[in-house]
């Protein structure tokens, strides 16, 4: 592994994230916090940081995945170096008055409501009222078309199936592994944020310099006051996640929600998951060898490229050299204790989403099981025996052709390893639920042990909260500072045409302001880190001591 001119390998850190796709039901639920936390105000109306897509499906927006057509991320030029898919300077500079290859709300769609002053003040007669759809951008009447959530649960797929970018390549491949009678349909959940890249093309598009990458946890943020709204940004990322802000002028994307990271709190679509599918944690990388990982000239290596990017926190070396690069002690314990690690790789069951967009992904996913043990049930065999799941994995409903496009670039190979240790799973905590000896010979097929499985299964399936979400407390020393350098004359979020347009802050009305309130302390989050984990709730002496001191 590469070393830093005196020998020493340089470390950096990043906080990452892993989605069991086995555990999403499609309730919205994190997309629905998401909205009300950061972008419900004005000009922001049809941006989701986070969304649910159900695929096979366009996406949001739609078709963002069709690179010949949107140009984002990365590819190799001639001598095999890394440039921007959407061209260098030289284009960017014609084009950043009139930027051609950029969605248009079509794409997205026209945020609408209802005229419900039509039900609640029409006079008696004896029509009936409608509430008509209107637009939220103009005013004016609309006719609904599309949403961020079009092609839930499979709707209209019969119609629209085949405009799925993933699905176009899956058939050109593989003729008709990709059906859509009712018969042979399939589906799965697909929830999406901000991939918080290591080698993130957004940030190389901007011509102002407005994004960047936070060195302490590389979280990829926007900085609001030196935007000046060119959206290279939107077209550079291949993931769709920046969005513009009509009203203000400015980028918007997703932030990981660091003000409660930095205190030790999940971010908000994890904290408020019902299917407990997200993991949070700490990721030890080598920042020299990301270059030539996003080099690779095999797409279908670029997963194993980015893998030998991480490092292994319990390797002494590693941390050895993560001190000497100024990492604290409570990160390389919280990267020792990162379930992300294990899930990427230790178990090496999570795989990136779109590899071969060069970026470097940072939000990784479980690939979906589940649907083979009901196919299997259903013909009468046993769903949970080791030996018809590893035989039916290659006759799954979701074609291992069509994960591959989404999980690993077309590489069948490691979906194909991930779903069988999740097979394996099964079958050995099966054994163990029954109360009989797991056969030793399940996990030897896939390379792991029965102690291995058992620690992955606890993991996967019913880690506690401080499993699921391990963030570095060493954050807390700064949080202070952090919190108290946002004071509203430097904070850029509460501007006027800002992201908070003049209006409460993203934690209430205590959390910034041009009327210098009160901050919000830290004290605060962790009475809240303690009433959302308690078993009980909280005394009225706590609530007390967590109100702010004008209310008390």
């Amino acid at each position: 592994m590469a070393r830093a001119g005196s020998g020493r390998r340089r470390v950096m850190a990043q906080i990452a994230m892993v989605m069991n796709l086995d555990k999403c039901i499609g309730c919205h639920t994190c997309s629905v916090t998401c909205k009300q936390a950061w972008t419900n105000r004005d000009g922001m109306e049809y941006v989701w940081f986070n969304n649910v897509e159900t695929r096979p499906g366009q996406g949001y927006p739609r078709r963002y995945e069709d690179q010949e057509k949107w140009r984002g991320g990365w590819e190799l030029n001639k001598r095999g170096a890394l440039k921007l898919k959407n061209g260098g300077r030289i284009k960017s500079l014609l084009e950043i008055f009139s930027n051609p290859e950029l969605p248009e709300i079509k794409d997205y769609y026209e945020p609408w409501t209802y005229e419900y002053r039509n039900l609640t003040d029409a006079p008696l007669g004896d029509d009936y009222p409608v509430a008509e759809p209107r637009s939220l951008i103009s005013g004016k009447p609309m006719k609904i078309e599309w949403s961020s959530n079009w092609d839930d649960n499979l709707g209209g797929a019969t119609e629209h199936g085949h405009l799925d970018p993933m699905v176009a390549k899956v058939r050109s491949q593989a003729a008709d592994k990709v059906k859509f009678a009712f018969e042979q349909t399939f589906m799965f959940y697909l929830p999406r944020i901000c991939e918080h890249c290591l080698n993130p093309s957004c940030v190389a598009s901007c011509p102002s310099g407005a994004m960047y990458k936070r060195e302490e946890d590389g979280i990829v943020l926007v900085d609001q006051d030196h935007c000046r709204g060119w959206r290279k940004c939107v077209t550079g990322c291949p993931y769709k996640k920046v969005y513009f802000n009509h009203r203000s002028g400015k980028a918007e994307k997703c932030t990981m929600c660091y003000p409660r990271v930095e205190v030790g709190l999940p971010t908000v679509c994890s904290e408020t998951c019902v299917g407990r599918l997200r993991y949070l944690g700490v990721i030890l990388y080598d920042p020299d060898q990301v270059t030539a990982a996003a080099s690779e000239p095999d797409d279908t290596k670029l997963y194993e490229a980015q893998l030998g990017v991480f490092l292994d926190p319990a390797d002494p070396g590693v941390r050895e050299d993560a001190e000497r690069s100024g990492i604290s002690y409570d990160w390389i314990e919280a990267a020792r204790r990162s379930p992300v690690h294990a899930l990427i790789s230790r178990y090496k069951v999570a795989l990136p989403l779109h590899p071969e967009y060069r970026t470097l992904p940072m939000v990784w996913y479980v690939p979906p099981l589940s649907p083979v043990v009901d196919a299997l049930n259903e013909t009468g065999h046993d769903g949970e025996d080791a030996s018809n799941l590893f035989g039916a994995i290659d006759t799954l409903r979701i074609p291992l052709e069509y994960l591959a496009e989404i999980f690993t670039a077309g590489d069948v190979g490691p979906v194909r390893a991930s779903l069988e240790k999740l097979a394996a799973m099964r079958a050995h905590m099966r054994a163990i639920n029954l109360g009989d000896a797991p056969d030793g010979s399940v996990a030897e097929s896939v390379g792991m042990t029965g102690p291995e499985i058992e620690e992955m299964y606890r993991l996967l399936a019913i880690a506690k909260y401080e499993e699921r979400y391990v963030i570095p407390t060493a954050a807390v020393a700064d949080a202070r500072r952090l919190e108290e350098s946002a004071v509203p004359d430097t904070c850029s979020l509460d501007h006027q045409d800002g992201p908070g347009m003049g209006g409460d802050g993203p934690f209430g009305q205590d959390s910034g302001g041009r009327k210098r309130l009160p901050l919000v302390t830290v004290e605060n989050f962790h009475v809240l880190r303690k009433r959302q984990t308690a078993d009980e709730q909280p005394s009225a002496a706590e609530k007390a001591n967590a109100a702010p001191e004008e209310d008390r």
